[in-house]
């Protein structure tokens, strides 16, 4: 930052707080202004950024005690003059004017860096190295406070809570708990990100993200397909020919009770509504597909009867139409 500006600028203003605030108001009143303007709260307003930087320009000041001390002496020294190019013949009672005062009527300044110039004069007035825009980080003048790193993480969680959702607990880095609420709906991979859980700021700034990769583990009987359920329910040939009512289980529930069409195929999805899964956004259905079971071991009685339904079907062939299309 040009040292012209500690004259133009009254940081205390910009950051609606007095001369006389503590370190502890002072960063207070920081963050409320940077949560307000910062550029991820107000994408492409220009005004908001401009704004956010003015703040984080104020803070570096007014939050390093060095800088703050010889920001009010020279606030206090320019008696709110303003620094203007001086013209020719020496007309225009600028910034060399006021450091004339100080130091003697000869005396001249210069804002370069280098040897001899403004913040050489002013090092030595209030300490060594304390001339202006010389610190190094990211938060004393130079584009505002450095935020904290983002940490990478990742947690297995059981198909039910990632369905259901639930607030978990985990273990930080530095050994501290941090409780994560996982969003009803949560997919296997899908990331999660956390604002404030990751590093902290070195300068004040914010503090990092932590980016929580979800393993969700498999579930014995339901899959999911989007916000849908889907699960294999069993049927015998009875009731898959006949027809019939049939109990299918549901996610964390009671089961409900399904009717079977008669003539109903092996393959066939019969749907459940509304018993899949539940978002805030809406819920899935439960899709239930049919497999006609068949016995491993018959008994007398039942080879008999199947025989006589057999010897009563007739030359019936299922794949007559499947070796047709097959031959083109």
């Amino acid at each position: 930052m040009a040292s012209q500006d500690w004259f133009e600028k009254d940081f205390y203003a910009v950051l609606g707080v007095d001369k006389s605030v503590s370190q502890a108001d002072l960063k207070k009143a920081y963050r409320r202004l940077a949560r307000q303007y910062h550029p991820d709260s107000n994408p492409g307003d220009a005004k908001a950024e401009a704004r956010f930087k003015e703040i984080s320009e104020a803070y570096s000041v007014l939050s390093d005690e060095e800088q703050r001390q010889e920001y009010d002496q020279i606030r206090a020294m320019g008696s709110g003059a303003r620094f203007t190019a001086g013209g020719a013949g020496g007309q225009g009672g600028g910034f060399e004017d006021v450091f004339g005062g100080l130091f003697g009527q000869g005396a001249r300044t210069r804002t370069t860096t280098r040897g001899g110039g403004f913040e050489d004069i002013l090092g030595g007035m209030f300490g060594n190295g304390g001339g202006f825009g010389q610190t190094s980080g990211g938060f004393r003048g130079f584009g505002g406070p450095t935020p904290g790193r983002d940490v990478t993480a990742t947690t297995s969680i059981d198909f039910v809570t990632a369905t259901k959702g639930d607030t978990v607990t985990l273990s930080g880095g530095n050994g501290k708990p941090i409780t994560v609420r996982i969003p009803a709906g949560v997919t296997d991979g899908q990331k999660l990100k956390l604002r404030g859980k990751g590093e902290p700021s070195p300068d004040g700034g914010e503090a990092g993200d932590l980016v929580l990769t979800v393993h969700v583990d498999k579930h014995p009987v339901f899959e999911r397909d989007g916000l849908n359920l889907r699960v294999n329910v069993p049927v015998t040939f009875t009731e898959a020919a006949l027809g019939a009512t049939i109990e299918v289980p549901t996610l964390g529930g009671e089961p409900v009770r399904m009717k079977v069409p008669a003539g109903t195929s092996s393959g066939r999805v019969l749907r459940v509504k509304g018993r899949g899964v539940e978002t805030p956004k809406g819920a899935g259905d439960l899709l239930a597909r049919v497999e006609v079971a068949v016995p491993g071991h018959l008994t007398a009685a039942q080879q008999e009867a199947l025989e006589a339904f057999a010897a009563a079907s007739g030359d019936e062939n299922p794949r007559d139409d499947l070796l047709a299309k097959s031959r083109g």
